[in-house]
């Protein structure tokens, strides 16, 4: 069943893909109606929370990803999948569950705001890293044969523009800005669950199919991503809500643009979107058991500054 699945697309029609560009582009504006100058100076005011977190979630994630991988030698285009959701930032609702946790918000924030637009650079480096280090997925990625400046080209259209389009309509208009910004909130994450959604039932034979194959190794996988930014929280000697934080900036991953890149770039490939779909929907279970324990445990919030 495994080798069949390498052999399997997800078919999404020319408009769906544009609806998909079109959601993904409207979440990271809403996400940055919340965003403003000082989010990123926090880099240079409080380096060691920032560049943790960068480090988790762009180095350690990925490298703890090729261990997996290597241990469990999923096949190729699962693997690959993997790959992709490790080198994609942290997903858009891990504000949200860093709240939730009783995290430090405002770290969180920062790691949002600083993370998106360095994902231009980094998840196409990262993905051809990864794939190039174990051999299976290196001869997927030589078929597909897919250059990492385009990958770049579609992160900044989809994450970098409607950043700066937030931050200036928060600049320019912050009453207004205020007043659409719970909205987006929780449109962001209904958006959100509607194109993972969208995705699934346009290809839902392929999902009946395969999704119990899958599932575990997804669990597995968001499970580990949640241990490594708490694990490197610890080691860093970071405040507890910086901890909590870290944990869920790291295993909460931007899926719907892994997904996006997938079916853009891939053509859909079986495995590699099959798991991209169900790390989205589990990564969300995954946050709210993870929010709801810490929310119970009440703990003094690091200052924001």
């Amino acid at each position: 069943m495994q080798a069949d699945l390498n052999d399997v697309q997800m078919i999404l029609s020319t408009e769906t893909l544009w609806i998909l560009n079109l959601a993904l582009a409207l979440i990271m504006f809403g996400v940055a109606l919340n965003l403003n100058v000082s989010d990123f100076t926090r880099l240079i005011r409080q380096p060691k929370p920032v560049a943790a977190g960068v480090i988790s979630q762009f180095v350690l994630l990925p490298v703890v990803t090729l261990g997996l991988v290597y241990a469990l030698k999923p096949n190729p285009s699962i693997a690959l999948g993997m790959f992709m959701v490790a080198a994609c930032p942290g997903g858009v609702v891990s504000n949200f569950y860093s709240h939730m946790a009783m995290g430090n918000a405002a770290l969180s924030i920062s790691l949002t705001a600083i993370a998106t637009p360095l994902a231009i650079v980094m998840t196409p480096i990262i993905l051809s890293v990864l794939g190039s280090s174990y051999p299976p997925t290196e001869s997927l990625l030589r078929e597909v044969s897919i250059s990492p400046l385009d990958i770049g080209k579609v992160v900044g259209l989809v994450l970098g523009a409607p950043i700066i389009a937030g931050m200036f309509v928060h600049y320019k208009w912050p009453r207004f800005a205020e007043k659409i910004r719970s909205g987006f909130k929780i449109g962001s994450v209904i958006f959100l669950i509607f194109l993972i959604g969208m995705v699934i039932n346009n290809n839902r034979d392929i999902f009946l199919e395969y999704a119990a194959l899958l599932i575990g190794l997804v669990i597995v996988h968001n499970f580990a991503a949640l241990v490594t930014g708490f694990s490197w929280g610890k080691i860093m000697r970071l405040p507890k809500p910086d901890v909590r934080s870290l944990a869920i900036e790291t295993g909460i991953q931007n899926c719907g643009l892994a997904l996006l890149l997938i079916l853009t770039f891939f053509q859909g490939l079986g495995g590699m979107a099959v798991l991209a779909a169900l790390w989205g929907v589990w990564h969300l279970v995954s946050g709210l058991i993870v929010g709801s324990i810490w929310s119970k445990i009440p703990m003094k919030k690091s200052p924001v500054v």
